[in-house]
């Protein structure tokens, strides 16, 4: 069971790793204000935040034939256990945290034979007008394929914030989760995007399968703030 937690509701179950519906393209989602590429190749993105660990568990495919994409460049990031974001000030509910130069929970890697890419992370926090979520972009070929976003079970992540003291201490109420971000509602109403959690001993383990369009040419961000 992880760390510091009670016993929680059980988590949706995963779905079979070849991913039944994954066929399907995954929705582009809005980047957000918070992405920067430090290119940051690594696993283990956590450095030291507090939160309970979770294994962040990708697979990239070809929508269509399913083909699994291996080489494929996947880069992840995520706010904290406080909802802060690291590179960028004016971070918090008071908004007044500055995590300049800092690159916590961010990274990259490649996918494997199969497609699959895996990091070391914790559960994410959330912060005030958004539902709980991972931001995630796929590139191949130095082309940006896919820029989108990843979402998780509400009662997992109500249990979570208000069972584990890295999540609690907060200023604000949290009012938005995942029937009423009208980010997910808009970009996603078919809920592609929303990973399967199973629990471990001392982990959890988010696990989605990604659906690309190979030929896709997503506009690129500037990579800094």
């Amino acid at each position: 069971m992880p760390p510091g937690c009670c016993r929680a509701p059980p988590p949706p179950a995963p779905p079979d790793e070849a991913g039944e519906g994954a066929c399907w393209l995954t929705p582009q989602a809005i980047e957000g204000p918070f992405y920067t590429d430090p290119r940051l190749v690594r696993a283990d993105i956590t450095e030291g935040r507090e939160g309970v660990p979770m294994r962040l568990r990708l697979r990239v495919i070809e929508a269509g034939p399913c083909t699994p994409l291996a080489g494929a460049r996947v880069n992840v990031w995520h706010c904290d256990a406080q909802g802060l974001y690291s590179a960028y000030p004016g971070q918090g509910d008071s908004r007044r945290i500055d995590t300049s130069g800092q690159t916590f929970l961010r990274g990259t890697q490649e996918t494997d034979a199969g497609g699959w890419a895996a990091f070391e992370t914790i559960y994410p926090g959330w912060y005030p007008g958004r539902a709980t979520h991972i931001h995630v972009k796929v590139f191949l070929d130095r082309r940006t394929v896919l820029t989108g976003q990843i979402y998780f079970p509400d009662a997992l992540s109500e249990f979570l914030y208000t069972q584990v003291p890295a999540y609690g201490g907060r200023r604000v109420e949290r009012l938005v989760v995942n029937a009423n971000d009208g980010i997910a509602r808009e970009e996603d109403p078919q809920r592609r995007a929303f990973c399967a959690v199973k629990e471990e001993r001392d982990r959890y383990v988010a696990s989605l399968v990604i659906g690309v369009n190979r030929g896709a040419d997503a506009p690129v961000s500037p990579t800094g703030p």
